[in-house]
């Protein structure tokens, strides 16, 4: 086994090392320090930051790929030994849902089903045709038991191993937090008398394990969101579209605020035909209508990709290639609206009274920038910045339904709902596919909208009281 990291992998892991260390430096101000304690401060904040970090978590699970070694004897002797690599890459996500993997049934299976969904023809002994609901392969409940007291039966236990794990996970951070024993620190908590909405972070934790572990327990015996039209396991599509959308909202960003924050304060400082060349490009951008921007570059860069197969040994590789690409296609196309309001906002800072004494006194003009400009933008760059997040990862939905995002053979919620979209005009209708896809991008999109609503609530100096 080898572990194998794609270029998007690299880029992600890149910047949650590079968020660290920013997050090391901003702690060592008492300043900062406040105002994020403020944030956290709010419940709703703190339980949209867990369900955040638990996406984060499953992102970053499927962001190490490995490549398992074979081992050959070409020569038929021991001594003859070649080893080569199994054709397909996995994720530690796709080693934990392997059950799911190998457990693949025939067509569609509706949640916690027993049998397909649909009808299908079959010739008894006979040799009479019947239509019948065919059993699925890999469910079986047990002899003399109901389906619903089975589910009833492993839903309990799973209900209570997830409790478990969460209670002792909560046991070991409150033993580790802070200052004195571990029964004053309950009693505080209990009381509610805690610095931050700890107990409110504990329970949105708790019942996310719960459920993450239910379902994933269940997994094992039960399709428990259904199957899709070749057998695939829902459940698991959901899962690891996860990655997609957290990789779509994280590292657009990334590649749109260098650009943002380079030409927005250089316009605004500097005047003159670098503000006029500037507006100038982000105004011819502006006037392109995005969808077809995009559209038009992953065109040209499918046609590139499809010119050059030798480039890949993978599907997987290919795959990423394309969505590294289409990161930087929206983190092109996306930078002008944070680049125009840091335009206007440098304008308005560097005519005020202590920029103005600072050129007075012959300060560079990139002294300047980096310790009077900057420092009076970081709230403009972080609320933009959580803003962009939600809206991102619909775009990515959007831009696969139609056609020009992610690659089909990748997983997304985009690409769910672009399936789906054939499957809701069945008879029966195959209504699984689609609710999963929303209910899991719904809860990412909606803790993204109440985290960065705290967020402009506290660091926007026109909300100071």
């Amino acid at each position: 086994m080898t572990i194998t990291l794609l270029w998007t992998d690299i880029m992600v892991w890149l910047l949650v090392a590079a968020l660290a260390v920013w997050g090391w430096i901003l702690s060592r101000s008492p300043q900062i320090r406040k105002q994020w304690h403020s944030i956290f401060k709010s419940g709703i904040a703190m339980a949209s930051a867990i369900v955040l970090l638990f996406y984060l978590f499953f992102a970053l699970l499927d962001s190490v790929h490995m490549r398992f070694t074979v081992e050959t004897h070409p020569g038929g002797g021991e001594t003859s030994k070649s080893i080569h690599y199994e054709g397909d890459m996995v994720s530690l996500l796709d080693l934990l849902f392997e059950h799911t993997l190998s457990h693949t049934e025939r067509t569609y299976s509706a949640p916690f089903a027993t049998h397909e969904y649909a009808k299908s023809i079959v010739v008894d002994k006979n040799n009479v045709s019947r239509q019948v609901y065919l059993p699925l392969k890999y469910v079986h409940v047990p002899k003399g038991e109901s389906v619903a007291g089975d589910i009833v039966k492993k839903s309990l236990f799973a209900l209570f191993a997830g409790l478990l794990v969460s209670l002792l996970l909560i046991a070991v951070h409150l033993a580790l937090k802070g200052r004195g024993t571990f029964v004053s620190k309950l009693n505080v908590l209990r009381r509610g008398e805690t610095a931050l909405p700890w107990r409110t972070a504990y329970v949105t934790f708790t019942l996310l394990l719960m459920t993450f572990v239910w379902m994933y327990l269940l997994s094992y015996h039960y399709h428990v969101l259904g199957t899709d039209k070749v057998g695939g396991d829902v459940f698991y599509q959901s899962v690891k579209s996860i990655r997609t959308g957290v990789l779509i909202g994280i590292l657009t960003t990334l590649v749109m605020l260098p650009v943002s924050i380079t030409l927005g304060i250089s316009a605004g400082f500097f005047g003159g035909r670098i503000d006029d060349v500037i507006q100038y490009i982000y105004t011819t951008l502006n006037s392109i209508p995005g969808v077809l921007l995009i559209a038009g570059a992953v065109l040209v860069t499918q046609v590139m990709m499809d010119n050059h197969p030798q480039w890949f040994e993978t599907t997987l590789e290919r795959s990423d290639l394309r969505l590294l690409f289409l990161i930087l296609i929206l983190g092109i196309t996306s930078w002008t609206g944070l680049c125009r309001l840091l335009r206007a906002e440098t304008l308005k800072i560097s005519r005020v009274e202590f920029v103005t004494a600072a050129r007075a006194f012959g300060v560079s003009k990139w002294k300047i920038i980096f310790r009077h400009i900057m420092p009076n933008l970081m709230h403009i760059i972080l609320i933009s910045v959580v803003l962009d997040f939600s809206a991102l990862v619909l775009a990515e939905a959007v831009l696969s339904y139609v056609g020009v995002g992610v690659d089909p053979t990748m997983y997304s919620w985009g690409n769910m709902i672009n399936q789906a979209r054939l499957e809701m005009a069945r008879e029966p209708m195959v209504w699984w596919s689609l609710f999963s896809a929303f209910i899991f991008m719904f809860i990412l999109v909606l803790a993204a909208n109440l985290f960065s609503d705290r967020v402009q609530t506290v660091l926007d100096p026109r909300n100071a009281e």
